[in-house]
């Protein structure tokens, strides 16, 4: 049987105290899938609406960055006010510790008792986590509030979705930016690789088989895509 990860002292050692938890792999899979599924909605949307091909590489260039843009900058601002609720939560428990000491142990012990612990036991342990402020601190954002102590880093979340957006998002725009014959239809076969190699990929992080999750992956673009075909083709008849 082929585990995840070795279970040796020193591989446990490694991988509990390790300084680099945190991962931005989410920011890069939200990057690359609104990347590729607005900027082949633009060129969808453009080629059902019979527009010229230069409207495409105007309309798909100017999402990339401004879109992408704005995506990041969301991106950092939401995982910067998670990091800045941590520091109000830290700076308010070292307040609470600092002037109802009691109460804040007995807040521990409760969080104990939950877990199981009783007698000699509890106290025992109640004073291990009490007589370090950092892990009293710590315990009390995990069991109280429910969010991690080392927060993410907001300008490496927001870098992951721009550089995603950027890579993923340009695909669809290629065929028509060197100007290769059947530019659409290679548009659609391009970023429907990128549809299914993101889906893929998400299966790593979760239970899903990795072709499943491609599929959904990709259904879930196209679906967007279609409909911004349908929308540009209809207004074309509304407008001609």
């Amino acid at each position: 049987m082929s585990l995840e990860h070795s279970h040796s002292h020193t591989a446990i050692h490694d991988r509990i105290h390790s300084k680099n938890k945190n991962s931005y792999v989410s920011d890069w899979i939200l990057g690359g899938i609104d990347g590729a599924v607005t900027t082949f909605a633009i060129v969808a949307g453009v080629v059902g609406a019979a527009l010229e091909w230069q409207v495409i590489i105007i309309l798909g260039l100017a999402n990339l960055l401004a879109d992408g843009f704005s995506m990041a900058a969301s991106n950092y601002s939401a995982v910067k006010s998670d990091a800045d609720d941590v520091k109000r939560l830290w700076k308010m428990e070292e307040e609470h510790i600092r002037d109802v000491p009691e109460g804040e142990r007995e807040e521990i012990r409760q969080i104990l008792i939950a877990k199981g612990l009783t007698d000699t036991t509890l106290e025992d342990a109640v004073d291990a986590i009490c007589a370090n402020e950092k892990t009293w601190i710590e315990t009390m954002l995990i069991e109280e509030f429910g969010v991690m102590p080392e927060s993410r880093d907001p300008i490496k979340a927001g870098l992951a979705t721009f550089s995603a957006f950027l890579v993923c998002g340009a695909v669809p725009l290629v065929p028509f930016v060197f100007s290769l014959g059947h530019s659409f239809e290679l548009a659609i076969v391009a970023t429907g690789v990128v549809f299914f190699v993101i889906g893929a990929a998400k299966s790593l992080w979760a239970l899903t088989p990795w072709w499943r999750s491609g599929l959904e992956t990709l259904a879930i673009g196209m679906a967007a895509a279609g409909v911004s075909y349908a929308i540009g083709y209809w207004l074309k008849g509304l407008i001609s």
